[in-house]
């Protein structure tokens, strides 16, 4: 089973139901940057229970619901990242602060003043750490069988917790990789 997207900053792994490394297990990562030296993502759909208000106060204020910081990867987990969604018309070239991933996604520098920026935003999302691959090893891994490759929605980036993100971008890839969407969480249990 596989996918025939390429890995590019604005597309998303998902991980397969044998992936169950409890870092990826059921996890739908966002792809920032993709490189010959390496690849770099968040995980979308792992909150945490800290709030954005308790690390970066002047951000809380514009963070999506949840304002909760997400585990963005199991790499340097100390280290915050910024995605936002820009409102329709705002040119990512011609702002101060943000380097645009995809469409109207950005990776936005957290030492920019939040009340110039946010206004600019239909949301953002903070994460602790990243998910990174060195070299090749993320080949592997697709080769392997871990990971399928899909596009991603704008959208997807600030999905609710309470929504079952896996399933959904699953589903939405037509046969037979919509089957996957199914399959349960304790195989145990089925």
């Amino acid at each position: 089973m596989s996918s025939d997207a390429e890995v590019e900053p604005g597309s998303l792994l998902v991980a397969t139901p044998g992936l169950l490394d409890p870092n990826f297990r059921r996890t739908v990562v966002y792809i920032i940057d993709h490189r010959d030296e390496g690849t770099l993502g968040v995980v979308l759909n792992r909150p945490s229970e800290v709030a954005v208000q308790d690390v970066l106060p002047g951000w809380a204020a514009h963070a999506s619901r949840p304002p909760a910081v997400f585990v963005g990867g199991p790499v340097e987990q100390k280290t915050a990242l910024c995605l936002a969604n820009l409102k329709a018309g705002e040119d990512i070239d011609a702002m101060d602060g943000v380097i645009g991933v995809r469409g109207p996604v950005a990776l936005v520098d957290l030492d920019s003043d939040p009340d110039e920026l946010a206004p600019r935003m239909r949301g953002l999302r903070v994460f602790a750490g990243y998910s990174g691959w060195s070299e090749g090893q993320l080949e592997d891994e697709i080769e392997r069988g871990d990971w399928l490759v899909v596009p991603a929605l704008p959208d997807d980036v600030l999905t609710p917790p309470r929504v079952d993100l896996w399933g959904r971008v699953l589903r939405r890839q037509g046969m037979p990789l919509s089957l996957l969407a199914t399959h349960p969480v304790d195989i145990k249990r089925n």
